[in-house]
């Protein structure tokens, strides 16, 4: 059953031991909004599979008590934050759940007790409206969770839209934390040794095919796909896929400049449907996303570049005039 910011809050209230569970590898967006729940309404926040690097640090940094691996059964209530697919979870098995996320696809609202769904470019945006709704105040750390939350999911900003100012603004109004609180906190998370090598290994494996002016580049590491798919967009991709294998499986990030997107580029959907090609799992934003599937890495890297090569073609970039 679909419901709106009340609607949710409402819900929330008929249980008293609820589940806030973030997705594996949970990015500040999912670890912020879980948390803001947590505060205002009561539970606890769960990980699947831990965090990325700037999550990690926001639990070290606001003291965010965190349950790794819980078992849902143990809880009245699983609400699952900033997750589309079962898959992101590991296949857990979930009882009684409810869903609050911005995900363009979300396979998991089907069989959901309940969900809130906005075309957002991020969680914490959602939840901070429910919040609002609930007229719980913005406390400090929560602020500095959201805040968070929605400049990483927002690529810095780079994805956000009128609306994502507006509650961005509305935060630090109310809270009174300054933006120069986040920045600080995110400059201060750490690049180890390992995490560098990934990223200069990355960019000399890269291939790198020219559509017109645009340049689609795929490559592929042992860890960090994430950071270096960014990585490669940050030196001049204008699109870039990049490979890593996860135990039997393999995992395809995907990053995509603003106007390789205005020219319609979707990656969430070109994930979607090359991973429905491999009976996989994928999905995400239209310049961020991902997909899981047993595949091989050259033949799945391929596949999702001429996705975006049958875009592109014919298509100007601007950024090359």
């Amino acid at each position: 059953m679909k419901v709106d910011e009340e609607g949710f809050y409402n819900k929330l209230l008929d249980y008293h031991n609820i589940l806030y569970l973030c997705h594996r590898n949970a990015d500040p967006d999912a670890v912020s909004s879980a948390f803001a729940l947590s505060e205002a309404i009561g539970g606890k926040v769960g990980l699947v599979d831990g965090c990325n690097r700037v999550a990690s640090l926001l639990v070290d940094k606001l003291e965010i008590d965190v349950v790794e691996d819980p078992n849902p059964e143990d809880y009245d209530l699983t609400v699952v934050v900033d997750t589309s697919t079962i898959a992101q979870l590991n296949d857990i098995e979930l009882c009684h759940y409810g869903v609050i996320d911005h995900h363009a696809t979300t396979a998991l609202t089907e069989n959901a007790a309940f969900y809130l769904h906005r075309n957002k470019t991020s969680v914490a945006e959602i939840v901070y409206d429910v919040l609002k709704c609930m007229g719980a105040p913005i406390m400090n750390r929560t602020a500095v969770g959201l805040m968070t939350g929605i400049v990483t999911d927002t690529g810095h900003f780079k994805h956000a839209t009128s609306d994502t100012f507006r509650t961005f603004s509305n935060i630090i109004e109310s809270s009174g934390v300054e933006y120069a609180e986040v920045l600080e906190l995110m400059a201060s998370t750490p690049q180890d040794v390992s995490m560098r090598i990934a990223m200069l290994k990355t960019a000399n494996r890269a291939e790198i095919e020219r559509v017109e002016s645009w340049l689609v580049a795929t490559s592929h590491v042992s860890s960090f796909g994430g950071s270096a798919s960014s990585m490669l967009i940050n030196i001049g991709a204008d699109v870039a896929f990049v490979g890593t294998v996860k135990e039997n499986s393999i995992r395809v990030s995907g990053r995509a400049k603003r106007d390789a997107v205005n020219a319609g580029v979707n990656l969430g959907q070109i994930m979607e449907d090359v991973s429905a090609d491999y009976n996989g799992t994928g999905g995400g934003h239209a310049g961020a996303a991902g997909i899981d599937v047993v595949a091989d890495m050259e033949e799945i890297l391929w596949a999702c570049k001429q996705k975006v090569i049958e875009v592109l073609r014919n298509k100007k970039n601007p950024s090359s005039l």
